[in-house]
């Protein structure tokens, strides 16, 4: 899939100026609020008519003001999940999925759809004969979605889908999304402000800033460099590092990752050996040592070089440690990088914590 996006668009005193493309499975929109990225997918879907630009979805044009071009929303085959589920309350979960289908071309491609796939894909079996009021905020979300993907979209819009969801709904839903990005061959843009998130979802990310795209491109090279320079503020400053499963050590209930940095120790995944995951670390649980450590708790020490020492609004700083092939961020307070006497080229160790890992 190949999403071309070049708009300028102005709401009042709010000025979008967007220009990318991607053509990951799952391109996320990532900024913080205020930043323009509901406006933006609101223009792919169709909902906002922006005064100049082209956006185009595998080749098809969907807006282009220089030739006249502006496909209404109901023609562009995109499905859009919101927020908040947005269920028809009298419908039970089975009618709500067909509402979908009966967005589709013919019976044929009814038939197509594969209804039971997207219900197995989402694991929503269980719910079919049940209505909405009696569902979870996550099982909702799931329902929304696929009554999305039963209307055949070319492309899946999902606006902040686990916002109004609390963490251990969103634990839930997650993983339904990563097989709906790795098996329903559907390319999703996806909105969040949630780092979190989007380095466990996104395959491509796009960066916006005061409705201007900061930065565009695969995730471990977008996310990571902006995360080191421009959310800091917002006290999201981490490392995304890809790995693959070596070992389960099912006495402890760890896992053993090899990652660029080293090998890391976390809790017990559900993959198996040679499976690919992703590894998120927060800088502000990362500690930094000059001295190899000894006597620890901490189960992963990371030798490296630092390599910058970046200060911070407050009292903190951030040091970007080279740990074999990939940069590691840890967070501290200048107080301590001064009397450490961090300097780039000394080297250091970074400390996590197994238990400092999410799910």
């Amino acid at each position: 899939m190949s999403l071309e996006v070049d708009i300028s668009h102005r709401q009042g005193a709010f000025h979008l100026q967007a220009s990318f493309r991607s053509e990951g499975r799952l391109t996320a929109l990532f900024g913080r609020s205020g930043s323009g990225k509901t406006t933006l997918v609101n223009a792919i879907a169709g909902l906002v008519r922006p005064q100049r630009g082209r956006i185009a979805v595998d080749g098809v044009v969907l807006l282009d003001t220089d030739a006249g071009v502006f496909v209404p929303k109901h023609r562009r085959q995109i499905g859009y999940v919101f927020q908040e589920g947005r269920l028809f309350p009298h419908l039970s979960v089975k009618h709500n999925l067909q509402f979908g289908s009966w967005f589709t071309r013919g019976r044929e491609r009814m038939a197509a759809s594969g209804f039971d796939a997207v219900v197995d894909l989402l694991g929503i079996r269980d719910l079919l004969k049940r209505r909405p009021g009696g569902l979870s905020g996550g099982e909702k979300q799931r329902v929304a979605i696929g009554r999305a993907l039963l209307a055949q979209p070319r492309l899946l819009l999902m606006d902040e889908p686990l916002a109004s969801l609390d963490e251990a709904r969103k634990a839930e839903i997650l993983p339904y999304i990563e097989r709906l990005r790795d098996e329903a061959g559907v390319p999703i843009v996806y909105v969040s402000h949630a780092v979190r998130e989007v380095a466990r979802l996104a395959t491509t990310v796009i960066v916006l800033e005061e409705g201007r795209v900061a930065s565009s491109g695969p995730l471990r090279e977008t996310l990571g460099d902006r995360l080191a320079v421009s959310v800091r503020s917002d006290r999201e400053s981490c490392t995304i590092l890809e790995g693959r499963i070596a070992a389960h050590d099912e006495r402890f209930g760890l896992t053993d990752v090899e990652t660029p940095a080293g090998k890391l120790h976390v809790p017990r995944l559900a993959g198996g050996v040679g499976a690919t995951v992703r590894v998120l670390i927060r800088a502000r649980d990362a500690m930094l040592s000059v001295d190899r450590p000894h006597g620890i708790s901490a189960l992963n020490v990371l030798p490296g070089t630092i390599e910058d020492i970046v200060k911070g609004d407050g009292a903190w700083v951030d040091v970007r440690l080279r740990c074999g092939e990939a940069d590691v961020l840890v967070r501290l307070t200048r107080k301590s990088a001064e009397e450490l006497a961090l300097r780039p080229g000394r080297s250091a160790f970074a400390l996590v914590k197994s238990m400092s890992f999410d799910d």
